[in-house]
């Protein structure tokens, strides 16, 4: 069948007509030619990106109603020159743009005008660059009803008091919450620190929270205290930290301080303006191969005064909190009564019959990739990093296939997220991917009335749990079907080195069932799996699996609990161990990437 082909350079012209010689300029103005065939397609329709940094000044949109999808059982696909061979072109859609009018102070921090931006994420010739921060307020804190009381003197010199956010790492122990200054306001002897609100007070009603048999009365006050101070000039002392000065009202100002080697003039700032980069509304048929997308914000925690994180990408935006009693045993929690998802920088929408290729997911404000309510997706060989959110997260979708790719380095802002997710979807597999040096969970299966059939088969995670507590490599929750048969199975993943304290390797937890875990390697864990939590297992199965210690209650599990055929190798030589172990090695040597 006849290919259409159209290609797209920075050197060219949205006049043109998009051929090799004369290529259009922009991404949208290639759609607009994609449009005007896809109702008679005879062939693929393929867009092909030369070499360059696409600053879009809007979201490329793909969207059914506006003709972009494949029809007549063809594609249409949008994909780098040269994609999958050794002559492939790098090509990045950015939803950034460059920062101009520097100059230097005498203390040598930049600066420079930046209007109504207040970017949370920088790029300095294409490395991400962090808020300035410091640890925790000064002197001896206090809370009270309306923020905090300090006995010294010493935020009050900070400028633009409104601009600090603080950070609560641990606010419930999988949770990390950030919250907005007000003001600040003091005398020669005390300084008081005021909330945004509502903010401030929701954060008091969710993290509510009590823990019998814990000393004292078990009360639990995440709050009492940030940890972690961002965004205020007075905090500029690491090279390649960044503040914005919000003191003029549209009149923001970026502070910079440089790393050794940046010169004004021959460094590249790009502050992220766009929230999407690129959307898929109702398409099908559609393939993006071989492309970065990368230089995305998200506003979120400004507009609401902060970020109230309960577990996975859930927060609280708006309505009320539900108390969850784990039993008597345990104690009780809140959580939001109508919890708000993490959105994504690259989001797809009741699309079907999508491919997402060797693209890299970079530089990201939210998470990288959102699917919902979609369909028979393949999201594959594509890499994940220096995301301030999760990796990917699949919401009420339907035979979704994540495979081969490569997450780390996400969650560098809310911490809380996992590397990939996937909320109540029906026959999704997540096989063969590498998951490193994340803040917390790998990978989070959370079940409800739609999920069964998820494989979670092959993968290999390692340095999962920097951060916060109470999770693991592998994270299941919830009922994941009705049967064995249709329910989860965690099969032939590798998971070693979780690193914080209280964690699980395989964590079934929450009243998770119908969920088999059979052949995997744990090591290097508190303990590789749980087998009392509230709500009780239900109908879960660990079968065959290799660990380097006995998990506590083995050989007394709960009756809903299977436990047989797993093997502990020594602790101290566990790696040669495997090694040397047949099945174990298979199962080792299958982890991971297959490409």
């Amino acid at each position: 069948m006849p290919e259409n082909r159209f290609y797209v350079s920075p050197d060219g012209q949205d006049d043109w007509p998009g051929t090799f010689d004369r290529p259009f300029a922009t991404p949208h103005a290639a759609q607009g030619a994609v449009r005007a065939l896809t109702a008679e397609m005879a062939g693929d329709i393929v867009v092909t990106f030369r070499a360059g940094v696409y600053h879009l000044e809007e979201p490329l949109a793909l969207d059914d109603a506006q003709a972009d999808s494949g029809t007549n059982g063809l594609r249409v696909a949008y994909q780098a020159h040269g994609y999958g061979t050794a002559d492939q072109e790098k090509v990045v859609l950015s939803g950034g743009r460059e920062v101009n009018g520097w100059s230097a102070g005498a203390d040598g921090v930049w600066t420079a005008p930046i209007g109504e931006l207040e970017p949370r994420r920088l790029s300095v010739d294409g490395r991400s660059a962090a808020r300035a921060a410091r640890t925790g307020l000064p002197g001896n804190v206090t809370k009270t009803h309306t923020g905090y009381v300090t006995d010294s003197v010493e935020p009050q010199s900070w400028p633009d008091p409104s601009g600090l956010e603080l950070v609560y790492p641990g606010v419930y122990p999988w949770a990390e919450a950030r919250l907005a200054v007000a003001g600040i306001s003091g005398d020669g002897s005390s300084t008081t620190i005021t909330m945004a609100q509502p903010a401030f007070d929701n954060a008091k009603a969710l993290y509510d929270a009590k823990w019998y048999g814990t000393e004292g009365d078990g009360t639990w006050d995440g709050l009492a205290a940030p940890a972690v101070l961002e965004n205020n000039v007075a905090f500029l002392g690491e090279p390649g930290t960044f503040a914005v000065d919000r003191s003029e009202a549209g009149g923001h100002v970026l502070h910079y301080r440089p790393r050794p080697g940046e010169e004004i003039g021959r460094t590249t700032v790009i502050v992220p303006v766009l929230e999407t980069i690129v959307s898929g509304q109702g398409v099908h048929d559609i393939a993006l191969r071989g492309l970065t997308f990368a230089d995305a914000h998200w506003s979120g925690p400004t507009r609401s005064g902060g970020y109230l994180h309960y577990h996975g990408n859930a927060r609280h935006e708006r309505g009320g909190f539900q108390k969850i009693d784990m039993g008597a045993d345990v104690g009780y929690v809140h959580v939001p009564a109508t919890p708000t998802q993490l959105p994504a920088n690259v989001v797809l929408d009741s699309v079907s019959r999508m491919v997402l290729e060797g693209n890299h997911f970079t530089r990201l404000g939210a998470g990288g990739l959102a699917i919902d309510g979609s369909t028979a997706v393949s999201v594959r060989g594509n890499v994940f990093d220096e995301i301030s959110g999760s990796g990917i997260a699949v919401d009420g979708s339907t035979r979704v296939t994540v495979e081969d790719n490569l997450v780390h380095h996400i969650g560098s802002e809310y911490r809380g997220s996992p590397a990939i997710l996937v909320i109540a979807s029906e026959e999704t597999a997540v096989a063969h991917n590498e998951i490193r040096d994340i803040p917390h969970n790998g990978i989070v299966i959370t079940g409800g009335e739609r999920a069964r059939g998820t494989q979670v088969i092959g993968n290999l995670v390692e340095r999962s749990m920097s951060a916060l507590m109470d999770g693991g490599g592998i994270y299941l929750s919830a009922p994941q079907g009705s049967s064995f048969a249709g329910g989860a199975v965690v099969r032939g993943n590798v998971i070693r080195d979780v690193l914080t304290s209280y964690n699980f390797g395989l964590y079934a937890d929450y009243g998770a069932a119908w969920i088999t875990v059979v052949g995997n390697i744990v090591c290097r864990a508190d303990t590789p799996i749980v087998l009392q939590v509230g709500p009780p297992l239900e109908n879960v199965a660990f079968v065959g699996n290799f660990w380097d210690v006995l998990p506590d209650g083995y050989d007394d599990p709960p009756k809903t609990v299977t436990v047989a055929g797993n093997t502990v190798l020594p602790k101290e030589s566990f790696d040669e161990a495997i090694k040397a172990d047949p099945a174990a090695a298979d199962i080792l040597a299958r982890a991971g990437r297959c490409v």
